[in-house]
């Protein structure tokens, strides 16, 4: 995987770049994140904080905070989703379908326990979180 990747908005009023490896990528199925997607699942790309360089738009993002946990980044013009700080983690969530050369490579689900369609693809599926990012750690079959 490159260590350098650009990505931009549904309008491309907002471009950005990401550096870096992730540290993380996988699936979430909680609710906010399938909300904040219009979706049953949400594909996420975590990179640490400070890998994401805007070079395009930065006056044109706006923030939306449900939860203290993320600071989920969108175009103001567009309305498309570009990334999503999650400070408590140090962590960035790089939306993976708007940035074309990164390979969305998924190790996990998180939050399986909220699902609303099964996946059966062999990974690990966390009723909430791995222990090592806060949740339980507890496992769900495929």
């Amino acid at each position: 995987m490159a260590d350098s990747h650009t990505g931009k908005c549904f309008c491309g009023a907002v471009e950005f770049e990401v550096s870096g490896q992730p540290a993380a990528m996988g699936y979430c199925h909680c609710e906010d994140c399938t909300g904040w997607a219009a979706a049953p699942i949400s594909a996420f790309s975590l990179f640490p904080l400070g890998s994401v360089t805007v070079t395009k738009g930065e006056d044109n993002i706006g923030t939306y905070n449900k939860t203290v946990n993320s600071d989920r980044k969108f175009c103001k013009t567009c309305g498309g989703h570009v990334f999503s700080d999650h400070p408590g983690m140090g962590l960035v969530d790089v939306y993976a379908n708007i940035v074309p050369t990164l390979t969305h490579e998924p190790s996990l689900h998180v939050f399986y326990g909220s699902k609303t369609v099964s996946v059966k693809d062999g990974l690990p599926k966390f009723k909430d979180m791995p222990a090592d990012f806060g949740g339980s750690g507890d496992m769900l079959p495929d």
